[in-house]
């Protein structure tokens, strides 16, 4: 049987926890942002990729030699792609990374006038990139709202009975429907570092957290 969407719920209900939610979660991350350095959206972009099965620590230790190795879209595009593969081989699977980004890099060339594009519709354009790294995208360089569905968002999302879904897209839609646009990118931000912090998916603090009164799952 097909899990009952949100919109099935009382929506006002689900909405006001959804503030209560948002606003502990500014109290206790009031800075929160993406942990990956970057200086403009291509940079975020390739970080974001190279983040897959990765640490944002060891990828930020990886990104500055690379950035100024590879300047520019153009120089990643007409890289050696095993010089490439070679250059980010600790972030872990370095052969589809490089792929990735060499392909992706060679349409913002072609297709984007060597520029990273702000859209959607036109990042899904690109090789290696799904919702999740568009939205990081978006939101951290662009400031366009979007909500990042990581394992964290994921996870947190179900615990906290803002979503029954178990596929990314559609908690990304159910998240959309309860939370204001211009909340988005820092509720994803948040949200990233309370998984990573305190609700640890193998070992949650409950006990510590801001957000246990409000967590079905901590009540149980």
């Amino acid at each position: 049987m097909p899990k009952k969407s949100l919109k099935t719920q009382d929506k006002n209900s689900i909405a006001q926890r959804a503030q209560q939610i948002y606003q502990l979660l500014k109290e206790a991350y009031p800075a929160a942002s993406t942990a990956l350095h970057f200086k403009n959206p291509r940079e975020l972009l390739i970080a974001t990729i190279l983040s897959a099965q990765c640490t944002d620590k060891r990828v930020n230790q990886v990104t500055p030699g690379l950035f100024k190795k590879y300047p520019n879209a153009q120089a990643f595009a007409e890289a050696d792609i095993e010089e490439l593969k070679n250059d980010i081989r600790s972030t872990g699977f370095f052969n589809n990374k490089a792929q990735a980004i060499q392909a992706a890099m060679r349409t913002v060339v072609t297709r984007f006038g060597g520029e990273i594009p702000h859209t959607m519709e036109e990042l899904l354009q690109l090789e290696g990139v799904g919702r999740k790294t568009a939205n990081v995208v978006l939101g951290n360089a662009f400031g366009i709202p979007g909500i990042v569905v990581d394992t964290h968002v994921k996870r947190l999302a179900n615990l906290l009975g803002l979503s029954r879904q178990n596929d990314p897209e559609k908690i990304e839609q159910d998240l959309a429907q309860i939370f204001p646009s211009e909340q988005w990118t820092e509720l994803s931000n948040m949200l990233i570092a309370h998984g990573r912090t305190v609700c640890i998916a193998r070992r949650p603090q409950c006990s510590q957290c801001c957000l246990s009164d409000l967590c079905p799952a901590a009540q149980k």
